[in-house]
């Protein structure tokens, strides 16, 4: 499983492109949106939200977070592998209170 939580938005094409790239990987995968609701480039927010939601997630589900005030910038992505999860996002502490 994969479970997307952004800043995008949904009138805007982001959100299907990630989708359309996962599930041309993985065409079994399950996609799960958290949201894609988060203010613009509010890690705290961001991080609150993951924290608040991922324990309910199955064992290796893959979070993928994009928020970031940085984007497009030459912060490089992390990927956090824990006991029951991956999470990936910009290197800008988002992940941190989940990963701990």
């Amino acid at each position: 499983m994969i479970a997307f939580l952004t800043d995008f938005g949904v009138r805007d094409p982001y959100v299907s492109a990630m989708k359309a790239v996962a599930l041309s990987i993985a065409p079994d995968v399950r996609v799960v949106d958290i949201t894609h609701e988060v203010r613009p480039f509010d890690i705290e927010e961001a991080s609150f939200i993951l924290l608040a939601v991922y324990r309910y997630f199955p064992r290796d589900t893959i979070f993928v977070v994009v928020v970031d005030p940085g984007v497009g910038s030459g912060r490089r992505p992390v990927l956090i592998e824990t006991q029951n999860y991956f999470f990936i996002g910009p290197d800008n502490g988002v992940l941190i209170p989940a990963a701990e």
